[in-house]
Order: C-alpha cells, then sequence, then structure tokens
C-alpha cells in the first residue's frame, strides 16, 4: 500500500478540491491510462485496486505506472455512529 514514509504534521487540514487539474492530464509513458472524470481524493485502496485491475487485464505484460500519490488522510465516521464522542 502506498503511504508516506514521514510527515511534518500528524494531521492535515482538510482543504477543497476547487476544479479539474489542467496540467499532468496526458499520457507520459505508455499507450493506456486511466483517468479520474471528475476532481476527487483518491485513496491508497482505490490505486492499488486499479494497478490489480490493470496488470490483470495486461496478463502482466508491460509497465504499470502510477502518477498519484496519497499524501492526505481520508478520515470518516463508520455508518450509523453519532457525531461528537470526542473525549473521555
Amino acid at each position: 500500500m502506498l503511504q508516506p514514509k514521514r510527515t511534518k504534521h500528524r494531521k492535515v487540514q482538510k482543504g477543497r478540491i476547487r476544479e479539474v487539474a489542467k496540467r499532468g492530464t496526458t499520457i507520459a509513458f505508455g499507450s493506456y491510462a486511466l483517468k479520474a472524470t471528475e476532481p476527487i481524493w483518491l485513496t491508497n485502496r482505490q490505486i492499488e485496486a486499479a494497478r490489480q485491475a490493470m496488470t490483470r487485464a495486461m496478463k502482466r505484460e508491460g509497465n504499470v505506472w502510477i502518477r498519484v500519490f496519497p499524501d492526505k488522510v481520508i478520515t470518516r465516521k463508520p455508518l450509523e455512529v453519532r457525531m461528537g464522542k470526542g473525549k473521555g
């Protein structure tokens, strides 16, 4: 799984996804690519699942280059859990 080796701060600010990327949207290596159709944060599990599906479809011939890295932590509460309950 992809994750940063070490980070400067323990927590990151959430921020907002403003618009679709203008740079880095063309294929840099190879002949085929997987492209997101909307602005979204990808988790390391999603990137790994896409990589596995592509290597299976290629029958392990050729290379897969991953040009995104999940350096932002995405957390959320489980389903059917009430908000709060922070202290103690």
